[in-house]
């Protein structure tokens, strides 16, 4: 009788013991499951708010995003770059042998010599400046030191270099803080960082326009101030890039506008298309 009194008592107590440590385990699964619950409904309902950002929606700002990325790079290369502006006189102007032919940009001069008979003999002008010669490059002393540089016996014009200066650096600041605010938006998942994008992109294209519209007028003075030596002017390729950029910026930030819009204009056009066609 004892042995099976001790028996019962003994399978008693692991069947307590039991019920006793999987009841925890029960109890903390329900609440990480309550809480994963929580927070996978909060996820579902996140997109469908008002401000929310859905995957779509995510997929079409990142492809806008590579956009303005690929402006602010080309702006990164234009504003660093001195190929803004190449000048070339007549082969006439210092000797019968040698030819010089400068560029310069926003920050820095350039001038290359080269022999005569390395030009095209039908070519009244030197050049052109890609040919091998002996380079010699100067930074603009007048962010320092206020002074100017003399080039062919003309001074570029100086008030409207800086300006050009400062307006191309302001332009790519407000790119990169319009990027910031759509890695914000995305990274939160929240569309009210968009619209302060596409005001900085926007803004940003603007005043790159703005600095090559500056740029060219200072070069047209720096050509119009001394008559007595003609010079050939050509805008390079580091326009062309500053330019494209631009260009890129406003097209993005229009992009981020319409992705922000509480209705779809493609959605409405597209309607309105369907409907006009005769049933």
């Amino acid at each position: 009788m004892w042995s099976t009194f001790i028996v019962q008592d003994e399978e008693v107590r692991t069947g307590n013991a039991s019920v006793g440590v999987h009841q925890p385990s029960c109890a903390l699964e329900g609440f990480v499951g309550s809480r994963g619950g929580g927070r996978k409904r909060r996820h579902r309902t996140h997109p469908n708010s008002g401000d929310g950002i859905s995957e779509s929606q995510e997929g079409k700002i990142k492809m806008t995003l590579f956009l303005a990325v690929t402006g602010i790079m080309l702006t990164v290369l234009g504003v660093g770059t001195e190929f803004w502006v190449e000048l070339t006189p007549p082969k006439s102007f210092y000797n019968n042998q040698t030819c010089l032919v400068a560029h310069y940009g926003l920050w820095k001069c350039c001038t290359k010599t080269f022999w005569v008979s390395d030009t095209d003999p039908k070519q009244e002008i030197c050049g052109p400046s890609h040919l091998q010669g002996e380079s010699n490059c100067t930074f603009f002393k007048f962010y320092t030191t206020g002074e100017n540089i003399v080039l062919f016996q003309k001074t570029p014009e100086k008030d409207l270099t800086v300006a050009s200066a400062m307006l191309a650096i302001i332009s790519l600041f407000l790119m990169v803080m319009g990027a910031m605010c759509v890695i914000m938006a995305v990274s939160k998942g929240v569309q009210f960082f968009l619209k302060p994008a596409a005001a900085c992109f926007i803004l940003s294209g603007v005043l790159i326009f703005i600095c090559l519209i500056t740029f060219h007028q200072s070069v047209l003075l720096f050509l119009a101030s001394d008559q007595s030596i003609p010079l050939r002017h050509e805008m390079s390729w580091s326009v062309t890039c500053v330019g494209c950029a631009g260009a890129l910026a406003v097209v993005a930030g229009v992009l981020f506008l319409v992705l922000v819009l509480p209705y779809s204009p493609w959605k409405n056009l597209a309607a309105d298309s369907a409907n006009e066609k005769p049933s």
